[in-house]
């Protein structure tokens, strides 16, 4: 089984095999190739369940396995479906279907809140200087690792340096242009009480370092469910590469003056393109409410990331 997303230009921008076969694994005869395709291992044929490639009904699917062809679009909604011999109807499918910035039949754009000057200059020029006297400690990113949430490094997924900020007045002056600027916008569009945040941290993506973050959701592990928005306010310009992008919602990517916040659904997924010159700051908080507090229930399972930040906005 094979899944991908198509574009008039490519076969397909990511590709995606599913085999029910542990041979394939052992014998090493289905391989991925970086970065367009990928392959599960799906020995309990879950997926295959879940695609329609193998009965529910029945205590060991695997000699039902049926053998599909899969397109999705960028939203990961499934186009078609073919049988596995039918590998040219496939790719003349492909060929046939617009680019994949107007897969939807026109350009549209990700389900973001945009809002301007939450952050002044003045203390965008601060938050920049903290992190240049203080320095910022390499970032990595959380996955579940046998129940439990745990911080890993993967330098071919992201690449980032963090200054976490502990000054009381300064979290508190934060607190306050989100509690005025930020949470009013968010509640009057969502219609969501965004009463806590997670994270007081000044981000660098530098271009001497290849500065980057691949797709990613922001909350898929017990430790990081909580979160229900992503924030990213850049602090700086000057700087090339690093746009953030919505590979679900098209090609386009975004990159804010400084002091202006792109507002985000931690459930969609999103990258950071490489900084290819110059370094740009970001600070990057999550925004909850008091009704998900799986944040305290969930800080035992959390490995290598701390427990320790600011929950309440004023």
């Amino acid at each position: 089984m094979f899944v991908g997303s198509g574009g008039r230009r490519r076969y397909c921008e990511a590709g995606f095999g599913v085999s029910g076969d542990p041979q394939d694994q052992a014998t090493g005869r289905v391989r991925g190739e970086r970065p367009g395709i990928r392959h599960f291992w799906d020995f309990d044929c879950r997926v295959a369940r879940l695609f329609g490639a193998a009965p529910e009904d029945v205590a060991n699917p695997r000699p039902h396995y049926r053998r599909l062809w899969f397109v999705l679009d960028p939203n990961l909604r499934v186009r078609a479906v073919f049988p596995f011999e039918d590998r040219a109807k496939v790719f003349e499918y492909l060929q046939a279907l617009p680019p994949v910035s107007t897969y939807s039949g026109f350009e549209v754009s990700a389900p973001i809140l945009t809002i301007s000057n939450v952050f002044e200059p003045e203390l965008c020029r601060h938050l920049i200087e903290r992190y240049e006297r203080k320095g910022g400690e390499d970032s990595g990113f959380m996955r579940a690792v046998e129940g439990r949430t745990v911080l890993v490094n993967d330098h071919r997924h992201k690449v980032r340096r963090d200054y976490i900020i502990e000054d009381d007045n300064l979290v508190a002056a934060v607190q306050g242009r989100f509690a005025r600027r930020v949470r009013p916008e968010i509640e009057k569009i969502h219609f969501f009480p965004a009463t806590r945040m997670e994270r007081y941290i000044v981000s660098c993506y530098s271009a001497e370092e290849g500065g980057h973050f691949r797709a990613h959701r922001d909350n898929t592990t017990e430790g990081t469910a909580h979160r229900r928005f992503a924030v990213t306010i850049n602090l700086n310009d000057g700087f090339e590469g690093g746009a953030l992008s919505f590979p679900e919602y098209g090609t386009r990517s975004y990159k804010p003056p400084p002091g202006t916040a792109i507002v985000f659904s931690c459930s969609l997924l999103h990258a950071v393109s490489r900084v290819t010159a110059g370094q740009r700051y970001a600070f990057l908080p999550f925004l909850y409410d008091d009704q998900a507090l799986l944040r305290e229930k969930s800080s035992g399972s959390l490995v290598g990331a701390g427990s320790d930040y600011r929950a309440a906005l004023p």
